[in-house]
């Protein structure tokens, strides 16, 4: 039994060793941007200064557009509004860099040939479905989309409550980290439910890798209740599942049942509404940490590896 658990001891320690070299080797992996804010040049400049916005950010403008209508936004009340709430609410950007640079980093580690991209802030009337694009020289953060869950931006509108409950800061890195996970992301199959759980269980592993100072709740977007109930029911969840003989079924109603966003998961029982949205999605990131502690594969492989491979060679089973 000593022996035992002077084994344990060893092990702990070497993993541990090993950790702490791997945060140290990437702590000094040199990453050079600067946070560009467009939304604070845009909300100063006037008429004069669109020619020069324009050659800096000719992405930001398109050539149908006529110049009239750039330089009446500029004075529009409404766009105002929206900026001067922004830089109420982002007057420092050194918490914002410091984890976008770790973002960096560890992509950096992960993938030698990631290059550091421009990162620029601006505004986009809060189309939230495009909160954050990420591109190999871009990456655009509409900073609108942040302004905590409970701003009146969302509380006032037809913005469903259960999406807005992630537009706040706090959640900026791991948007852009789904970005970038969708980008090493390679799946040829995608027809059956297992095969969406999976596709998105391996978007949540990429954040696991990428983003390891976050918390899974942060990760999945779930609050820390929510993420609370999916764990103490991930072995009811998985029993209906297979059940129901769902995880090969190619009914097209599954993935909006089990895998979009949605105020809560529809497994047609009084549970219901107790339950997160995206329970598809979290099963699936169990089965991906089930499969990479298994085979020990690096994170970039298991992207471009098939569901099917994955679920088989997981030996998933979940919490008790």
């Amino acid at each position: 039994m000593r022996n035992y658990l002077v084994l344990i001891w060893v092990l702990c320690f070497l993993s541990c060793n090993d950790d702490s070299k791997l945060i140290n080797e990437i702590e000094n992996i040199s990453i050079d941007f600067e946070i560009d804010r467009f939304d604070s040049l845009f909300k100063n400049a006037t008429s004069k200064d669109l020619p020069k916005l324009k050659k800096s950010y000719p992405f930001l403008f398109s050539a149908k557009v006529p110049d009239s209508i750039y330089i009446n936004r500029m004075t529009d009340s409404l766009q105002n509004v929206v900026l001067n709430e922004v830089e109420s609410e982002f007057t420092n950007s050194d918490k914002l860099h410091s984890e976008i640079s770790l973002l960096f980093k560890y992509l950096k580690y992960y993938d030698k040939s990631f290059t550091v991209p421009r990162v620029i802030t601006l505004t986009n009337n809060v189309a939230y479905r495009d909160r954050t694009i990420v591109t190999d020289t871009l990456v655009l953060i509409a900073l609108d989309n942040y302004l905590g869950d409970s701003h009146r931006f969302y509380t006032e509108s037809d913005i469903p409550m259960y999406l807005a409950k992630n537009f706040k800061s706090e959640q900026i890195v791991s948007d852009l980290a789904g970005d970038y996970a969708e980008k090493y992301n390679y799946q040829k199959n995608r027809k059956t439910l297992l095969d969406e759980m999976i596709y998105f269980g391996k978007l949540l592993y990429f954040k696991d890798v990428v983003l390891p100072f976050k918390t899974d709740a942060e990760k999945i977007g779930y609050t820390e209740d929510e993420l609370k109930w999916a764990e103490a029911n991930e072995s009811p969840i998985w029993s209906y599942f297979i059940e129901k003989e769902m995880l090969y079924s190619t009914d097209s109603t599954l993935p909006n049942r089990f895998i979009a966003d949605a105020p809560f998961t529809k497994f047609y029982l009084e549970l219901d509404n107790e339950s997160p949205g995206r329970l598809g999605q979290y099963i699936g990131w169990q089965i991906v940490r089930a499969y990479a502690e298994t085979t020990d594969k690096g994170v970039l492989n298991i992207m471009q590896t098939e569901a099917e491979e994955i679920f088989r060679k997981s030996k998933f089973k979940p919490k008790k």
